[in-house]
């Protein structure tokens, strides 16, 4: 008789969780149930486990609507009815077309229509039907005519179970509607009796009518979802056959452990051979192929890509080329990338740049085709404080009020409309509000994704499927992610200039040679990193400089210990300690030293809790993946982990293990929630890193200007400009005959693009470089005013930046020019050449006097950052010359030191207060760190970007020295002389 029940998946409609949905019909008795959700399918695989979880038979199928308009309701068979409902689904929403009144000639698929239907619909095909609702009855009469009873059906819609959640409702369809709650229209929400009416009510309600209860309940039993969970969805074949693509990944294996290896490396080989084993057991082959087929279109393109995640892992996937991570050297084990114990199947994540990874995406649809690939999609939820925002406008609360009531929710003036609002906002909390992509997933089936989900479009033009990443695992999907970042942009970019100045190839999949470089040894050492991957950060610095990390596998540990889990939980500090003298390391327990030696018994990876949780606690490799994919924030059956917490003490009881060891070893584990690396992750990132760290060292200049380019890094472009300086550059802002649209270099002048200027249109900067491109370079300031179509605004922004230096005008000249020719006469036409060069006008003016503090003044306004040193600026005498350098010499003593901001970061410390860590540059240019403790953050505020006086003491924590700072002040700037 349920055959219209819809979940909260039906966004911003539906009140109830599958689960909430499942139970309830349990507690009623009811055998037989009908998810249709309002033109989505998200729902329908979480619904299908609860079902069967307590012997309810699932039937699913969807409710289309256009917008608030109820077209049918469409019930799948079978699963082709399932699959024709989302090819239904799914054509009308790519090409965003309405849903037409009359359903498709479907052949799996009962339709259901509206009572009202009948007005225009005359003939009913024999799958089709007509709901018709208790308070629907005096109706009948009016369409008796047109009545088959053979073709009427019991139709209780269900959305919520009681009057709050019917308020709740209205809420919804208020915020879906962006209207006052009270000008919601009744066609734009449910009717109040829209609930879980129980069977035997229903049956008194319908008592009248017994012929509908009967063909509902008829219909509903011809439905039957079987769904397989466990059966891979996978594209199964990559070339012909599984065994031709055995065949294919183990020659590509072979020949790679010749070049990753050499010849004779029989250890290497026998690991290859042990994974091809279990490739094969487990149907994997096809995954590898699509894999490396992936790669392989991106190197025919020039692009480069870091394969990470467990799938670093695997020796294949480093033979084959997917990874550049030598599992042989780092000891890292193949079954935590895949064993049969694993809850959840593995996947390959693939690094490409930020401005390449959209057409490798679009290789991959039509290498495999838009029928069988997907993006993945996450939900976006309703969450914490924008909730409350979003029901303050559906109660109409002025903008004050609602940030009050955001702000400070508990403490908000109590009213009618903020008691409801107190009310109603947790029982919103983490319903979807919208689908929205996933950062990298790719799905690639076997079958048509409409065998799963619908598709619908997103802003970049791929479409996604309807479930998440959480859903995809469960039903036999293994993702491809496909991920984007700047790293590799300034790789490449880095690369290309050093071919393009030099004609020199870098071999940047060198990576055995990089590891053995002295140039980069002395790189880290120095802790020289800015700009290099994952290793430039003030944090990462540090850990750096006391780790006194000169090498590859230091390093590899030092990208996960950097992570908030094991920071935040004391045990980098430990682990730091324990580095500088392993022979007084003491393990909590001696099962500890047998399994975390390598780490000094801090668990510092992913595959850490896996061995603690199996060989120190007795879980079974299932059970300790489960707890694994919980750490890092990748399960979502709390049930599950609860049963697990359990296990893990019982066991430890039964093992002997005294309480506070079993609940120390635990708070360690937990310390990783959400934040830890597995060990090939990090190793991944140590690899990117020493390939940044490799073109630092050795053409720093070329990588500066890369880094400048990709944007996107740790720090802001001014910083960038400074590291290039430091390595030796000369920079020159914008010129009009040198500059090109991005930063270039040429020998060790580098010239800042166009781009960096503010308030620069795109449009002007064009039309400046094609003039230039077709009629060569400006001749002169009157040249190029003849020459490119310009407004006055625009022309004095170059001017101001020093565009027109070259010409050797000075500024205040350039600026009496320009207002006099845009006086003279408005430009309306762009430059046509004329036959006879144009003679030059010249003026005879009075001496205009320029201050160098003027152009300081010009940079900071249109780049952000004066060129000169910005101490230059200061409006006092200096009280000290104490520079960075001499810190490590003065532990222990009070000083006084100017510093530049760079930036800081503020955190809460466990009694709720304010801290910060600053970062900043003395007047010779090298970075120091400082420390705000709670009680001098307060009294001695960061104010923003500029030059402070900074006194505190000096410490030391593993030859680390940094400033702890007792009191700062913001210096004052001289006055532009402009302005006076």
């Amino acid at each position: 008789m349920y055959l219209n029940c819809h979940s909260f998946y039906s966004m911003r409609y539906g009140t109830l969780s599958p689960e909430k949905l499942v139970v309830q019909a349990k507690n009623l008795g009811i055998k037989r149930l009908a998810l249709t959700d309002i033109n989505i399918t998200s729902g329908i695989f979480d619904f299908v486990k609860e079902c069967k979880a307590v012997d309810i038979e699932p039937v699913v199928g969807v409710e289309f609507r256009n917008d608030d308009q109820l077209r049918y309701i469409c019930l799948a068979q079978n699963h082709a009815g399932y699959a024709e409902i989302n090819e239904h689904l799914t054509a009308h929403l790519l090409s965003e077309t309405a849903f037409p009144s009359q359903s498709p000639n479907f052949q799996n698929v009962y339709v259901i229509y509206p009572l009202e239907t009948l007005d225009s619909y005359q003939h009913l095909q024999p799958n089709e039907f007509v709901g018709v609702r208790y308070w629907e009855f005096n109706k009948l009469f009016r369409y008796r005519s047109k009545l088959d009873a053979s073709k009427l059906v019991l139709w209780q819609p269900v959305t919520f179970l009681d009057r709050p959640n019917y308020n709740l409702h209205r809420l919804l369809r208020a915020i879906d509607h962006n209207v006052l709650l009270s000008k919601l229209l009744p066609s734009n929400h449910a009717t109040a009796n829209e609930t879980f009416v129980a069977p035997e009510r229903l049956k008194e309600l319908f008592e009248a009518y017994p012929d509908l209860i009967k063909n509902s309940e008829k219909l509903l039993e011809k439905c039957n979802f079987e769904f397989d969970f466990k059966q891979a969805k996978n594209k199964k074949i990559y070339t012909c056959s599984e065994t031709d693509d055995l065949e294919l990944l183990r020659k590509l294996a072979y020949d790679g452990l010749i070049y990753r290896y050499g010849k004779n490396q029989k250890e290497a080989k026998k690991r290859v051979d042990r994974e091809l084993k279990i490739i094969e057991e487990l149907h994997f082959g096809s995954y590898f192929l699509i894999t490396w087929d992936i790669i392989k279109y991106a190197k025919s393109k020039g692009y480069y890509h870091i394969g990470r995640g467990s799938g670093a892992n695997s020796i294949v996937a480093y033979c084959v080329g997917i990874t550049d991570v030598d599992p042989v050297e780092l000891d890292l084990y193949f079954e935590r990338f895949i064993n049969p114990h694993r809850t959840s199947p593995p996947d390959f994540d693939i690094d490409f740049s930020w401005d390449e990874r959209d057409e490798i995406i679009d290789y991959v649809f039509k290498r495999y085709g838009k029928e069988h690939v997907s993006l993945m999609a996450t939900y976006n939820t309703f969450k914490g404080r924008s909730i409350y925002r979003e029901l303050g406008k559906v109660f109409g609360l002025p903008k004050p009020e609602i940030d009050e009531l955001v702000n400070n929710p508990s403490g908000i003036h109590r009213n009618e409309h903020t008691q409801y609002i107190l009310k109603y906002a947790p029982m919103m909390i983490d319903f979807p509000e919208h689908l929205s992509i996933h950062a990298g997933g790719i799905l690639i089936s076997e079958e048509p994704l409409t065998h799963y989900s619908a598709l619908q479009p997103m802003p970049k033009g791929f479409p996604i499927c309807q479930f998440d990443m959480y859903v995809a695992e469960e039903i036999g999907f293994a993702k491809f992610d496909v991920l984007s970042q700047r790293g590799l942009g300034h790789i490449k970019s880095c690369v290309d200039i050093v071919k393009e100045n030099y004609n020199i190839n870098i071999d940047i999949h060198a990576i055995q040679k990089f590891k053995k470089d002295p140039e980069i040894r002395r790189q880290l050492v120095n802790h020289e990193t800015m700009g290099a991957f994952y290793v430039e950060s003030p944090a990462m610095r540090q850990l750096i400089w006391k780790l006194q990390c000169d090498n590859y596998l230091t390093l590899v540990a030092a990208s996960s210990i950097i992570r908030p889990g094991v920071s935040s939980s004391g045990m980098m500090s430990e682990y730091i300690k324990r580095h500088h003298n392993p022979a007084a390391t003491t393990y909590i327990h001696p099962k500890m030293e047998d399994l975390l030696k390598e780490t000094y018994g801090v668990m510092v990876y992913q595959e850490d809790v896996i061995k603690v949780a199996h060989h120190f606690a007795g879980l079974t490799l299932a059970e300790s993946d489960v707890l694994r994919r919980a750490m890092s924030g990748k399960f979502r059956s709390k049930k599950e982990f609860d049963r697990i917490v359990e296990k893990w003490y019982a066991n430890c009881k039964e093992l002997g293990y005294p309480d506070d060891i079993a609940h120390e070893v635990w708070r360690q584990i937990e310390s990783f929630s959400g934040y830890s690396f597995s060990k090939a992750h990090s190793a991944s990132f140590a690899v990117e890193s020493y390939q940044s760290l490799y073109l630092k060292a050795y053409y720093p200049r070329e990588f500066m200007v890369a880094v400048i380019n990709n944007f996107g890094g740790f720090y802001n472009t001014e910083m960038y400009v400074h590291e290039a300086r430091r390595c030796g550059a000369e920079i020159e802002t914008p010129d009009i005959n040198r500059s090109t649209y991005l930063t270039h270099i040429k020998g060790i002048t580098i010239w800042l693009g166009w781009i960096h200027i503010q308030g620069l249109q795109d449009k002007m900067i064009a039309d400046l470089l094609e003039n230039r491109e077709t009629n060569g370079d400006f001749l002169s300031f009157q040249n190029f005013l003849h020459r490119v179509h310009i407004g006055l605004e625009q022309l004095i922004i170059l001017i101001r930046v020093g565009a027109f230096r070259s010409f050797g005008n000075a500024k205040k000249e350039l600026m009496w020019e320009a207002h006099f020719f845009h006086n003279k006469s408005a430009r309306t036409s762009a430059y046509t050449p004329a036959l006879f060069e144009e003679e030059e006008q010249t003026f005879a003016l009075p001496q205009l006097i320029s201050y160098q503090l003027e152009d300081q003044y010009d940079e900071l306004e249109l780049l952000g950052f004066p060129l000169e040193s910005p101490f230059k600026m200061i409006s006092e005498n200096p009280l000290s010359r104490l520079t960075a350098v001499h810190l490590g010499q003065l532990i222990g003593k009070h000083v006084k030191i100017y510093g530049y901001l760079v930036n800081y970061k503020s955190i809460r410390t466990k009694n709720h207060k304010n801290m910060a860590f600053g970062y900043f540059i003395d007047h010779e240019g090298e970075f120091f760190d400082t420390t705000h403790f709670p009680q001098n953050i307060e009294r001695y505020p960061f104010r923003g970007k500029g030059v402070y006086f900074i006194e505190g003491r000096v410490v030391e924590e593993f030859s680390f020295p940094s400033i702890e700072v007792l009191s700062m002040r913001k210096c004052g700037l001289k006055m532009d002389p402009r302005a006076e």
